[in-house]
């Protein structure tokens, strides 16, 4: 069995925590679970927050889409309509989630301040996202 323990072997598993560093400092430890969702999680999350300066919890908390094979890319169920129609003016084969977020992965950020630090937690999940 892949997950067999035995001398020498590394156990199967697709954990894929997150770090990221400003200026060779750490800045933020983060992580979305959920198999081939985990880097398109991370991405798309990561971007909300340095790209558009969205908080953590609000970036956490955003609808999420999945890029599937071919032009097949499935959505959360609170994507916004012209967000989908665009996607289907540009040739994606677009798929409604039936199972409101399961599927999208679940995230936990803690992300370092000045003065302390900010958590967010997805509510796909049960979960927190806790620091000290």
């Amino acid at each position: 069995h892949a997950n067999c323990v035995a001398p020498g072997k590394r156990p199967f598993h697709t954990i894929m925590p997150g770090f990221l560093t400003r200026d060779g400092q750490p800045q933020m430890s983060f992580g979305v679970m959920g198999a081939n969702m985990q880097p398109q999680g991370h991405v798309q999350t990561l971007v909300r927050m340095l790209q558009h300066r969205q908080q953590p919890q609000a970036a956490c908390d955003a609808p999420r889409w999945r890029v599937q094979r071919g032009r097949t890319v499935d959505i959360e169920h609170t994507m916004p309509a012209d967000t989908v129609a665009e996607l289907q003016a540009r040739g994606h084969l677009v798929e409604w989630d039936a199972a409101k977020g399961m599927d999208f992965g679940a995230g936990q950020f803690v992300w370092k301040l000045q003065d302390g630090y900010v958590a967010a937690s997805d509510p796909r999940r049960d979960g927190q996202a806790v620091g000290f």
